[in-house]
């Protein structure tokens, strides 16, 4: 029940975990229930005893790594599948056209410009240059539109904080400009091209060292910037800001044609936002009329609520489209006149079923839509004043992972992606009578031969009877007779949906250890729009443990594996799931993979932009919903299972805690609280312990919550986590 197979068990004994000290007085009264919280010390990074934990843990989980056979092979091979070339998709500004491109090893993708697509590629920006172990990275590219300036950002080791810099394009020369302490934020510039909107946090006070990406101080007070080009960053125009709500936040878009800036305000992580709007052509002496002054630049307001969603995608002069989530849970598009703000009218009414994902304008008055049905996509062309259908743009079952598209441009390219096609670019000449979704590039990865594998859809029936689908890719020809290795991935939150997509280490997982890889689309994500993300937060938060341990049950069920043969894995608010169902049914899981989670439900609100994420989870801080968190917080429901076992000796899976030192957006103390509590309820605090399987935590250095990781650290990960599953699950190299 949750343990290692008999020969995992003989080369990873029971595991020497070092103490930690528990501070008993740290006790907490919420609403008058009284939370110990014996780890509260290892909140802060800076502390020595903190580093030493760390260190001592870096030790042990060392130690384990070494007695995973499988660990060099898998390093070999996820290194070898990773050796091809890979290219985003191109976009086009002023007549060129701009793409990242990675040979394969290199550690950051390098960005590529181009004066037409006949003609030979010049490397723009490479960051690979800018840190001698790829920890660096291009997390911002933002072109002017008449092409001749980049505004670039770079983050170093992970972390959310970016330094945006400028580049004249033509000569590839660096200007003096540098702007600091962004977080959050696009760079939108506008049409003349003397500069852009940017949005950021306070600096911190004079005379303060801080090594962003370790801080873990609450992130309030946003702030949107214009910056002229060649200035220094003290003498940017503050645009907006609202002291009275610190956790709002501010993004800009400046529509097409240069004439207005709309504004967007977000306060969580909901799908909702504020839209107000600025007529630049209206402002007497321009942007350049604010500068050196405290007046803020003269919003309107067109939404001033958080009902719901509001995305542009086109302008006529003060006649705009948007995509909209407003009384449609799928989306729709409407459109309103800003001379007329109260009468709003639908173009593109909400499908009965499918989702509308996004919208482009392209080749002057159409909409190309992209619609998620079933968690795979459908592209259509439609007309922009009315929204009729114009022409299907065929798609093989899978995901669109970009699109580029212009208003001005009849020139479009979609990216493709699926289980087992590592990625495909389209373009398609919307002018022609006929249109045609001709291959631009494909991506094909030597010694990968996608006929040996079977992807399916199954459709599983949670705990409400709600009808949740699943994907599953293995070799072909598999035998469902229970005994199969397998990884079970899932998120369930935030209405971000999981798609089909390629991963070279799930390739060879299937191929080389015999996996089978599931992906489960539980409640709380956005596979059906907002109805389906609303049932799995907030109140109804359980449903996506519910239907993530549906998900399990039926694989075992159904006999594609068994309990000792089945992991799950999930990053983020994905390590939050499998930590939370792995509280709820430790017998039903061979291993567990938890990266970066959010496992203190008490107190996330009060790190960095842990506030956001109350939108789907709720805060302690509010009674009723304190009581929702404290029933699934995996920090507060760690229980021994063999004391409700019956005299069996059930214990905990094999678990490794994955977390990073600059995770500035889940911060590392989640997963080292949890690491420690585990290690002490389960193995410390008893005398000859059933728990013998491990408990470990990989704590990975100048990396962070994801983004931006160098592909060296991207391969060495994989193999540590997934020699480790096989190891738990007894999983054996097949030749």
């Amino acid at each position: 029940m949750g343990s290692l197979s008999a020969a995992a068990s003989e080369s990873l004994p029971p595991l020497p975990y070092p103490p930690a000290r528990r501070d008993e007085s740290v006790v907490d009264d919420y609403h008058g229930v009284r939370v110990a919280d014996p780890y509260r010390w290892l909140e802060d990074p800076d502390a020595e005893e903190v580093k030493e934990f760390v260190e001592r843990q870096a030790a042990l989980t060392d130690s384990v790594l070494a007695r995973c056979e499988e660990r060099e092979r898998l390093r070999l091979q996820i290194t070898a599948l990773f050796d091809h070339p890979r290219y985003s998709t191109p976009f086009k500004r002023g007549g060129k056209y701009f793409y990242y491109h990675n040979t394969g090893l290199q550690a950051q993708s390098v960005l590529y410009v181009q004066e037409d697509l006949d003609g030979e590629a010049e490397v723009l920006l490479d960051p690979n240059i800018r840190s001698e172990d790829g920890t660096v990275a291009l997390s911002i590219a933002s072109v002017s539109k008449d092409g001749r300036y980049l505004a670039y950002g770079l983050s170093k080791s992970g972390s959310d904080w970016v330094t945006i810099k400028v580049m004249r394009i033509d000569d590839k020369t660096p200007e003096s400009d540098t702007i600091s302490w962004v977080k959050f934020s696009s760079v939108s510039w506008t049409l003349d091209g003397k500069g852009f909107f940017y949005g950021r946090y306070p600096p911190p006070e004079e005379g303060v060292e801080l090594d962003a990406g370790t801080e873990t101080k609450i992130n309030l007070n946003h702030e949107l910037y214009y910056h002229f080009l060649g200035t220094h960053q003290s003498e940017d125009i503050l645009c907006w800001r609202d002291q009275g709500y610190p956790k709002y936040i501010f993004g800009v878009y400046v529509t097409n044609d240069g004439k207005f800036a709309l504004l967007h305000i977000t306060e969580g992580c909901d799908p909702v936002n504020k839209l107000y709007y600025c007529d630049l052509c209206s402002l007497p002496n321009g942007l350049e009329g604010f500068r050196g002054s405290n007046e803020m630049l003269p919003f309107v307001k067109l939404v001033d609520n958080f009902e719901a969603r509001y995305s542009a995608v086109a302008n006529d002069d003060s006649e705009f489209t948007f995509l909209t989530n407003k009384g449609a849970p799928r989306c729709k598009l409407v459109r309103v006149d800003l001379k007329e703000p109260d009468l709003w009218t639908d173009i593109l009414p909400e499908h009965e079923r499918d989702v509308l994902e996004s919208a482009y304008a392209v080749n002057g008055n159409q909409i190309l839509v992209c619609y998620l049905r079933d968690v795979k996509h459908i592209l259509q062309i439609r007309d922009m004043s009315t929204g009729d259908l114009l022409h299907c743009l065929p798609l093989d079952v899978g995901s669109v992972s970009g699109i580029s598209a212009r208003r001005e441009n009849s020139e479009i390219f979609i990216s493709f992606t699926s289980f087992l096609s590592p990625g495909i670019i389209y373009r398609c000449n919307l002018a022609t009578e006929v249109q045609e979704m001709n291959i631009f590039r494909e991506i094909s990865i030597p010694g990968f031969d996608r006929t040996e594998f079977d992807v399916k859809q199954v459709f599983v029936s949670s705990k409400d009877a709600t009808r949740l689908p699943m994907f599953t890719v293995s070799k072909k020809n598999l035998k469902l007779d229970g005994s199969n290795p397998t990884l079970l991935y899932g998120y369930g939150g935030f209405n971000i949906s999981l798609r089909p997509s390629f991963h070279v280490s799930r390739v060879v997982l299937a191929r080389n250890l015999g996996f089978v890889f599931c992906l489960a689309n539980i409640r709380g994500g956005g596979e059906y729009g907002e109805e389906w993300h609303k049932a799995g937060s907030l109140s109804k938060k359980q449903n996506c443990f519910h239907d993530f341990i549906a998900a399990a049950e039926f694989l075992v069920s159904n006999n594609y594996t068994n309990p000792k043969r089945l992991c799950i894995e999930g990053g983020s608010n994905g390590g939050l799931l499998v930590a939370a169902c792995m509280n709820k049914r430790p017998d039903l899981f061979g291993c567990v993979l938890a990266h970066v989670g959010v496992m203190d439900m008490l107190r996330f609100h009060k790190f960095t932009i842990g506030h956001a994420w109350t939108s789907d989870y709720g805060c302690s801080d509010n009674e009723e919903e304190f009581h929702w968190l404290i029933k699934y917080s995996p920090l507060h429901n760690i229980k021994r299972p063999w004391e409700k076992s019956s005299g069996q000796s059930c214990q905990y899976p094999p678990t490794m805690l994955l977390t990073a030192d600059h995770d500035d957006r889940v911060v590392p103390l989640h997963s080292l609280k949890l690491l420690a509590t585990m290690q002490y309820l389960l193995c410390n605090s008893v005398e000859n312990s059933p728990q013998t399987n491990p408990i470990i935590a990989r704590i990975d250095r100048k990396a962070g919550h994801g983004a931006g990781r160098s592909t060296q650290k991207l391969i060495d990960e994989a193999a540590d986590r997934y020699s480790f599953m096989a190891k738990a699950l007894g999983a054996s190299w097949i030749v």
